[in-house]
């Protein structure tokens, strides 16, 4: 199986993905043509060979009008304030394939829904920064135009370096990771360290987000290119991402299992429990009736996790369950290639999950985007999923 693994140990950017990603490709120079044919206003790709702690490596500079913007990983000007709405209008007129469009606007989507949150404010109210400047677009779409033309059948990630200490921007000084960043990577295995700075920007953490399946150790694969993507920033560390392109055996990847079986809890309580669990990173979380000793009915709390993220989430299901010892077990299970697709309806736009392999070809619209169009239009979620499945 085609497979790209990621190694973020010194976090994630928009540039320096494009740039480790734009070395796996045959020819780069044809991919840079690409993309300064798109017509982006004003923009210029450049490719710069540079070196960093004696290793050599892309460096992609997006030229606005002549200039570059920002001096660290990611551009930190603004370009006037700019909305998802404007971003999916210039997206629209772009002459690439439509699938890549798609990507595109998904990967907005996750920083929008996180400015969102973080902010208190529906997602149309929302007017980008650095993220909406035409620097960002330019970063993102270079990222998803790569990976169409490279194709993989699957993008694995390390844990993704956030770095630690503070970054200033648009909203003054804010802690590492930004807020924004912090809510799109929930659920991404991260870490921090002694590196003083922004490591890992809203950008790099959605583009990952949106396209890496799984995040953990690198995976037994046969390597046939490594790509280096240099940050412009200069660390006590060699600043750059690694993407390794190369062949998996199949697809298949190890999850723990940790289970606890309980007899003294209320099904509220048991409840709140599965709802922390899940926030706190867990794959999935659910029970299983039992029965235990002295012929009592009971609940089997079942959590499903990435295997380095055992010992935290352990330490969850301790704290919010009654139980006092956790059984733990490695499993490897088969996973279906899956990826996000937005659909365009009456009622705006929906997401819809799309999961293929084995002979398998399966799509399924967003639930949580069924539950708002039926709560705004009256309606059973049930009847809105039925009408918007004839579109897919």
């Amino acid at each position: 199986m085609k497979t790209i693994f990621l190694d973020c140990g010194m976090g994630a950017a928009g540039d320096m993905l494009a740039a480790a990603l734009l070395e796996l490709l045959p020819e780069p120079e044809r991919m840079l043509d690409r993309l300064n044919g798109l017509g982006l206003p004003g923009v210029v790709y450049e490719r710069e060979i540079v070196k960093r702690n004696g290793i050599s490596g892309s460096q992609m500079h997006v030229r606005i009008e002549g200039d570059e913007e920002g001096s660290g990983h990611e551009h930190a000007h603004v370009h006037g304030h700019t909305g998802l709405r404007d971003i999916e209008q210039r997206v629209g007129s772009m002459d690439i394939p439509a699938p890549v469009k798609d990507d595109i606007l998904a990967v907005f989507r996750l920083v929008a829904d996180a400015e969102s949150k973080v902010h208190g404010k529906p997602v149309p109210e929302i007017h980008f920064h650095e993220v909406g400047s035409v620097d960002a677009i330019a970063d993102i779409t270079a990222v998803c135009m790569i990976l169409d033309e490279l194709a993989p059948d699957a993008i694995l990630s390390s844990p993704v370096h956030v770095g630690c200490g503070t970054v200033r921007c648009a909203h003054g000084v804010l802690p590492v990771p930004a807020p924004a960043t912090a809510e799109i990577l929930k659920g991404v295995p991260i870490y921090g360290g002694r590196i003083e700075g922004e490591l890992c920007t809203p950008t790099g953490a959605a583009l990952l987000k949106h396209f890496v399946t799984r995040f953990g150790d690198m995976p037994a694969m046969e390597v046939g290119k490594i790509g280096y993507g240099m940050g412009k920033k200069e660390f006590e560390r060699a600043n750059c991402l690694r993407a390794f392109l190369g062949k998996t055996a199949d697809n298949r990847d190890t999850v723990c299992i940790l289970s606890c079986n309980v007899d003294d809890m209320s099904a509220e309580d048991i409840g709140f429990a599965l709802e922390r669990l899940l926030e706190a990173g867990a794959r999935d979380a659910f029970t299983v009736p039992v029965g235990m000793k002295k012929n009592r009915p009971g609940i089997m709390i079942c959590v499903i996790c990435d295997v380095p993220e055992s010992d935290r989430l352990a330490a969850e299901l301790f704290k919010y369950t009654s139980t006092i010892g956790i059984r733990r077990m490695e499993s490897e299970r088969y996973v279906l290639e899956r990826s996000e697709n937005c659909l365009d309806t009456r009622y705006g736009t929906v997401r819809v999950k799309r999961s293929h392999g084995y002979g398998t070809d399966k799509e399924k619209i967003e639930y949580e985007d069924l539950a708002r169009i039926a709560r705004e239009q009256g309606r059973s979620v049930t009847e809105i999923r039925k009408e918007l499945e004839k579109k897919l």
